[in-house]
């Protein structure tokens, strides 16, 4: 059953606390180091002699950590503590941001990117679960969804912000400030004065797998690794894209599609308290199935970012959505397996889709991997309405 339905009593609990507004900050810091590097790294790499395969190879082995790394969450939250655990990812991803500086042949960098998707990793998880804990249970699609804000804005500022400093200053200018908003992001943390019971150790799982994988979130982490397969095809290749359909300036894709999660963000997360997650996904896979089928048949920039906000709509809706509804699926002991495992099936979707649809794009060119993409949220969709129809009438008491 659902753990934290809706009490009326309990609708106007705060929810934006000093804990609450603190990470938030906080998080958006940490974001915001990680996004300066994503335009900016390959050309460091590229500088020392890396090659076209070895910059892939450093770029992707990020993801590989980070997901390994969620295995033991458990472990490091009975270690340390909830809020312990998050500081120490904090450091992590400090010390490889400023390390990246002095990572100047392949083994190093590729040590180095290792390094920081295991900070990542850690801190992106247990900041969700943190914030998770605190939010009201009446209020939890709400607080999700607002949580992320600051975090979005700075995925279309940030890199904007390395490539200029790049430009201007150098990159050892741009480790230095990108390892700044990390000290920030520590410093946000330890000020947001959090309840005593996160900063405690505490028993989180069960034995076996239980410790891996949130057995009774295994369904929505299905449809979050279809969302990732999509996610993975729109952030590898849409610049290609562009450049294929001879759409000038690929940047624009980017900064409309955020400035649509921002609004979705905004807006879906009260409709999922009062109404339950399937009036948000639902509505949100069918604007991303439109938004990859603008894709597939795009030749205006006109058309290019009108896919961008309806990919930005969607993703922005369905995101905070399946995260909450799986947080709201579990006791509070497993929230942090639940939000390992969520955080797992997606980006192991967008690393395992961005493989698979480049091998597509190679045989068939770019306009076709988001004519699969579509077919994918379709599968995502008619999974999903199966879902409803067996809870509604089958004899499962878990409602969607």
């Amino acid at each position: 059953m659902n753990i934290d339905r809706m009490n009326p009593a309990v609708v106007k609990e705060p929810l934006w606390t000093r804990a609450f507004i603190y990470l938030a900050v906080s998080n958006a810091l940490l974001a915001s180091g990680f996004h300066m590097l994503i335009p900016t790294l390959p050309l460091f790499i590229a500088g020392f002699g890396g090659t076209d395969a070895q910059i892939g190879l450093i770029m992707g082995s990020f993801t590989f950590s980070a997901v390994l790394i969620r295995f033991y969450t458990v472990q490091g939250i009975n270690r340390l503590g909830k809020t312990n655990f998050l500081l120490w990812g904090i450091v992590i991803c400090m010390i490889a941001i400023a390390g990246y500086y002095w990572a100047t042949n392949v083994a190093l960098s590729l040590s180095t990117r290792i390094l920081h998707g295991v900070g990542f990793g850690i801190a992106t998880t247990m900041y969700a679960t943190i914030v998770s804990d605190i939010i009201p249970g009446s209020r939890r699609g709400e607080g999700m969804g607002y949580f992320g804000l600051g975090s979005t804005l700075l995925m279309a500022l940030a890199p904007a912000i390395g490539v200029w400093v790049v430009d201007s200053y150098g990159f050892a200018v741009l480790f230095a400030v990108a390892a700044a908003s990390q000290v920030l992001a520590f410093v946000w943390t330890q000020a947001s004065r959090m309840p005593a019971a996160l900063v405690s150790h505490a028993e989180a799982g069960s034995p076996g797998m239980g410790r891996l994988i949130e057995r009774q979130a295994i369904f929505p982490a299905v449809l979050s690794l279809l969302l990732g397969i999509c996610i993975g095809g729109v952030l590898s290749f849409v610049t290609l894209l562009a450049r294929e359909v001879h759409v000038a300036n690929a940047g624009y894709f980017f900064l409309v599609a955020t400035s649509n999660v921002f609004l979705a963000r905004l807006v879906t997360g009260r409709i999922f308290d009062q109404k339950g997650p399937a009036w948000v996904i639902i509505p949100g896979a069918v604007v991303l199935f439109l938004g990859l089928m603008i894709l597939s048949k795009v030749s205006s920039p006109d058309a290019f970012l009108w896919a961008a906000a309806c990919y930005g709509l969607g993703t922005g809706s369905m995101f905070p959505a399946l995260q909450t509804w799986m947080i709201n699926m579990v006791t509070p002991e497993r929230r942090s397996i639940a939000n390992a495992t969520f955080f797992n099936a997606l980006d192991t979707g967008v690393g395992g889709g961005a493989i698979v649809l480049g091998i597509l794009a190679g045989q068939s060119g770019y306009q076709s991997i988001y004519f699969y993409s579509a077919n994918v949220v379709v599968c995502f969709i008619v999974l999903y309405i199966l879902y409803l129809v067996r809870q509604t009438y089958g004899r499962s008491t878990l409602k969607p």
